[in-house]
């Protein structure tokens, strides 16, 4: 086991549950760790691009999850409290207020940083997304990779 090794499990597209895996990220980077954030089922939606891209080869309950679930960081909304839609401007608002970093911010922090980005690819084929849908600079792997990472880290969460 490695001290210096922190892994993350993103499960979750919840604003909210983003925010606190990056900010610890961010915090284990920053503190000089090699830190990995493993996106799975809808924490794929916090790395999927906000424009929508046409790609073939989906089935037709593909392209429903693919068109239900939000595309990109900045429109997933909170766990609690989203009040039909509004929490995560709200949030977003008491964030600026507060002069808290941006989710946005906070991944390109985490990139800048070296943070590696893995994407699930057992997730992708069940959901339907594509490479092409995916914010550029991930990694692809299946979970047998990723906890080969996991057994060599210290610290893994889930979120």
């Amino acid at each position: 086991m490695d001290t210096t090794k922190k892994t993350l499990i993103l499960f979750s597209g919840d604003f909210d549950k983003a925010m606190a895996a990056f900010i610890i990220a961010n915090g284990a980077a920053a503190s000089g760790d090699d830190v990995t954030i493993f996106f799975t089922f809808w924490g794929l939606n916090v790395v999927r691009k906000r424009e929508k891209v046409k790609v073939g080869g989906k089935s037709f309950l593909q392209n429903m999850f693919g068109s239900m679930m939000p595309r990109g960081h900045d429109r997933v909304g909170l766990s609690k409290m989203n009040f039909a839609g509004m929490g995560a401007p709200l949030m977003k608002k008491l964030m600026r207020q507060q002069n808290a970093m941006s989710l946005e911010a906070l991944i390109d922090s985490a990139r800048e940083q070296g943070v590696r980005f893995v994407v699930c690819t057992l997730s992708m084929d069940l959901l339907g997304f594509k490479k092409e849908e995916m914010l550029d600079g991930m990694e692809y792997e299946g979970v047998t990779s990723y906890l080969g990472t996991a057994d060599e880290a210290n610290i893994n969460l889930f979120i």
